[in-house]
């Protein structure tokens, strides 16, 4: 029994489109029917008919007239608002026709409660001194250089290093090393081994003695007093670039060649990325707060296909990191219907927003025509660089454009 948001539609094949699909699946049978007397494709249909039957030929009759179903059942109800793939089963098959049952899913009623004036605000955007400071400082640090040092080694230097290590004065494997570089402070090697290099100078070696955590992987060496024998080749130091005219050069910004024009970009840079999160999290929230006053029963296949889509989107962005679907199950210890179980929550809040976008936008009567839409595409185009035609294939087609439109239009109606 369909519930309030589908729709059953029967429709029958019989008579002389029944019986065309029957002998076009007669003959194609009949090619490779085996029947005494005869060669392949040359029994008469009596006779073949008599050996295998009628019922033989419906199963293919009825895959010739599947495709003719469908499109008589999407003109028949080019009314109706499908939401999602329509189900297809076989209602009965015998000689007189065949009757497919296509089970639709419909747009769901969308009751809008108050949608304008919600009292959501968006977050004042404020950049401080000390955040422009911290962003140049970062961008100093990425200009950074190793050069060489004189002096005694110390905390977050880079020690450049030969080293072996021993048990009971025996080398053991892994525990060697040539020209190593070797930072001060980053806990590289087991506890106590960077603290003791501090105050070595180059050329100098030193004899190190540690006993190897209880909880290391190897069962020769946890827990278990060793020596390494360190030689100091090299001292680094890391040098940060000062706000000179070669850091400004480095940078390659153009009209950036002093202290101030640089604060300058960095405070504008940082209030246009703070401006787009808050625009983001400023529609967040009154999609958030319009969807608690909607009333709609959502069908659970619109859910479903939300998810399909996820997790599409979700396999497609693990490509571009070099992994597969497979492989991130296996590293999460997780499978397809935990991924789909996370993903359930947001799917039915993105078919909530969609719905409820739609009937704001029928509620606010707005409507794009193909001008706007073309003037769009050819915006949009030109800002990714591609022909109009083939951005409109990929953003799939106009229509789409119109869609995009129209959703955009629905969410500046919230914003009044």
């Amino acid at each position: 029994m369909a519930n309030k948001n589908e729709k059953e539609i029967v429709i029958k094949v019989e008579g002389q489109k029944w019986q065309d699909a029957l002998d076009k699946a007669y003959m194609k049978a009949n090619k490779t029917a085996k029947i005494a007397g005869f060669r392949p494709g040359k029994a008469p249909k009596e006779i073949f008919l008599k050996k295998y039957g009628k019922e033989s030929l419906y199963n293919d009759a009825m895959n010739l007239c599947v495709d003719d179903a469908y499109d008589q059942m999407l003109k028949d109800n080019a009314n109706l608002e499908i939401v999602a793939q329509p189900v297809l089963s076989l209602n009965s098959i015998d000689e007189n026709g065949v009757e497919f049952k296509f089970i639709l899913t419909l747009k769901p009623v969308v009751k809008l409660g108050q949608y304008k004036n919600l009292g959501v605000k968006k977050d004042t955007v404020k950049v401080t001194k000390k955040e422009i400071s911290e962003n140049i400082e970062s961008m100093r640090k990425r200009y950074a250089e190793n050069v060489p040092k004189e002096g005694k080694l110390e905390d977050g230097d880079i020690a450049i290093i030969d080293f072996e290590g021993f048990k009971d004065d025996v080398a053991f494997e892994g525990g060697k090393g040539e020209n190593y570089s070797l930072t001060i402070g980053s806990n590289t090697f087991i506890p106590g081994f960077e603290e003791q290099l501090i105050g070595m100078e180059k050329g100098e070696e030193r004899s190190i003695n540690l006993t190897f955590p209880s909880d290391y992987h190897s069962e020769d060496l946890k827990g278990k007093p060793v020596v390494f024998k360190v030689k100091l080749n090299e001292i680094k130091t890391v040098k940060i670039p000062d706000l000179d005219d070669d850091f400004f050069a480095d940078l390659g910004l153009e009209g950036i060649n002093s202290k101030e024009a640089l604060e300058k970009q960095v405070e504008e840079n940082l209030t246009a990325q703070k401006e787009q999160t808050a625009e983001n999290k400023y529609f967040d929230d009154l999609l958030e707060a319009a969807s608690k006053n909607v009333e709609v029963d959502i069908p659970h296949v619109m859910i479903h296909e939300e998810i399909e889509r996820m997790l599409k989107q979700y396999e497609e962005n693990l490509k571009m990191q070099g992994l597969t679907l497979e492989q991130f199950y296996q590293f999460t210890h997780s499978n397809e219907q935990a991924l789909k179980d996370q993903m359930h929550e947001e799917a039915e809040k993105r078919v909530l927003y969609r719905l409820m976008l739609e009937e704001i936008a029928k509620s606010e009567k707005i409507e794009i025509d193909d001008t706007q839409a073309n003037e769009e595409a050819a915006k949009l185009a030109s800002k990714y660089q591609l022909p109009k035609d083939e951005f409109l294939k990929l953003f799939g087609g106009l229509e789409m454009v119109k869609y995009d439109l129209t959703m955009r239009g629905a969410m500046e109606a919230l914003k009044k």
